[in-house]
């Protein structure tokens, strides 16, 4: 599996900014998709991860503000972010989770930089 993520960038408090992500998949099922995040000094951490099913989890810092979503058609996962804040500065990292008869294989895409100035 190859992950591609894009959609990283500069943006000032209070803005917006949309992550995507899409994953080959050499025909094999993606289960869970997410996004994790890593400051400098830091380290990475869970954002929000969506299930095949939709079921969604959030980092306690972004509920209310990030929005995961995933198309399935196109093994794509997306977050939507709102409200950024400075302390969202970090690269952030796609991953993908295949079940190969019941083993999870986690994958990681290459991560893309999002800075929020004060």
């Amino acid at each position: 599996v190859q992950l591609q993520a894009s959609g990283g960038g500069l943006v000032q408090a209070g803005g917006s900014l949309r992550l995507s992500c899409s994953a080959s998949t050499s025909g094999f099922t993606i289960n869970a998709m997410g996004w994790y995040r890593q400051a400098p000094g830091k380290q990475r951490e869970l954002v929000a991860v969506i299930s095949s099913g939709g079921s969604t989890n959030y980092a306690d810092s972004v509920k209310g503000r990030f929005t995961i979503s995933r198309d399935g058609a196109k093994n794509a996962v997306y977050l939507q972010m709102n409200s950024l804040k400075p302390e969202d500065t970090a690269v952030y990292y796609c991953k993908a989770v295949q079940l190969r008869a019941g083993v999870p294989f986690s994958y990681w895409g290459q991560g893309t930089q999002v800075t929020v100035s004060s």
